[in-house]
């Protein structure tokens, strides 16, 4: 049996969606063990003179605590 554990993460890109995504994993691949997996529950893009400056998202990051 395993306990997973759920941690809400915010990452940001100037390129894409895909890129904060990616950006966001790595991230928490660096502190936490066992990454499993994410859900991607809002995006959002920042918009300057017209024209989308950043894309944000709002992610739930899984990982399974070592037991």
């Amino acid at each position: 049996m395993s306990v997973a554990k759920v941690v809400e993460i915010y990452a940001s890109s100037d390129k894409s969606f895909e890129d904060a995504i990616q950006k966001g994993i790595s991230r928490a691949h660096k502190t936490l063990k066992n990454v499993r997996g994410a859900w991607i529950q809002e995006q959002k893009v920042d918009v300057e003179k017209g024209k989308v400056i950043a894309y944000r998202v709002s992610m739930k990051v899984t990982f399974v605590l070592a037991g």
